[in-house]
């Protein structure tokens, strides 16, 4: 169960171009790909499925990439540590201190399909 749990990629992402690029990188890459526009929506799928690894980015209506981990933090820690954030905003106050204070990795959009390679395959490894 594990390892094919390990190759699900939940992206949350509210931009369908980012988010089609992360999933045409991910796919090629042997991932298995699923998005949802939100954080709302993102619970729903996290209940129902194992991944591996989460693609949030920092801000989505209904539910933020912030409050989100908070709930992935109480209710799938374990899913809590395979967490990259995406962000346009890392120099915001308020998003940099959020960011050192999980100590996840987060990639500033806009980013490469080659930087989104290299920091998916640090995390699965560490």
């Amino acid at each position: 169960m594990k390892s094919s749990a390990a190759r699900k990629v939940l992206i949350v992402e509210d931009k369908p171009p980012i988010s089609r690029v992360c999933e045409r990188v991910l796919t090629a890459e042997g991932y298995e790909a699923d998005i949802a526009l939100n954080g709302k929506i993102a619970q729903g799928m996290i209940e129902e499925k194992d991944y591996g690894l989460c693609l949030i980015d920092m801000r989505t209506p209904a539910m933020s990439g912030k409050e989100l981990y908070y709930w992935l933090k109480e209710k799938h820690p374990q899913m809590a540590e395979s967490v990259i954030f995406t962000t346009g905003d890392v120099m915001g106050e308020e998003t940099k201190s959020f960011l050192e204070q999980t100590t996840r990795p987060f990639l500033p959009k806009p980013f490469t399909p080659e930087e989104l390679r290299v920091i998916i395959k640090e995390t699965l490894r560490g």
